[in-house]
């Protein structure tokens, strides 16, 4: 069997596992989530984009979901909360979960084995391309970090 097909099949199973698990769990929390725990979570910014974009469109707004990196647990999650129909959430997540399997596994084999080559042919630019990757992964966490910190307390007594 082709290695892509293989890694693509392998990747679907795994997603339509968890995004059908994370639509299950909306189901089950429904609006009773809202006033848990986890109120906090479903009330960020985030949500309220997902959920106003499935209100909105529906169906096409968890398919395309797929294509996005961070937005797919909140669309899943919301269907799910909001009870979309299964006969609806169904085509969505098969099409768009077949989309997210086959985007990562020619894209991520593709980079995999481009890093093969690189340590194979030139070890020194491999271990510096994987630093990069790194550090460029390590920023970008960091700077999500800072830009969603909440002010501190002696921020806000500053100011009063």
């Amino acid at each position: 069997m082709d290695r892509i097909a293989l890694t693509a099949g392998t990747l679907y199973v795994i997603v339509l596992v968890r995004a059908a698990g994370t639509f299950a769990v909306g189901w089950l929390a429904g609006a009773g989530a809202r006033r848990s725990r986890f109120a906090g979570r479903i009330s960020s910014a985030k949500f309220e984009r997902a959920e106003r974009a499935i209100q909105r469109w529906g169906a096409p707004v968890v398919a395309v979901s797929f294509l996005t990196v961070g937005f797919q647990t909140a669309a899943n999650f919301l269907a799910g909360s909001m009870r979309m129909p299964l006969p609806r959430y169904l085509p969505a997540l098969l099409v768009g979960g077949a989309a997210w399997a086959l985007i990562y596994a020619t894209a991520g084999l593709g980079v995999l084995d481009m890093l093969g080559r690189l340590f194979a042919e030139r070890t020194a630019l491999g271990v510096a391309a994987v630093a990069v990757l790194l550090l460029t992964a390590c920023g970008a966490v960091l700077y999500r970090r800072r830009t969603a910190a909440p002010p501190s307390s002696d921020t806000a007594t500053e100011e009063s």
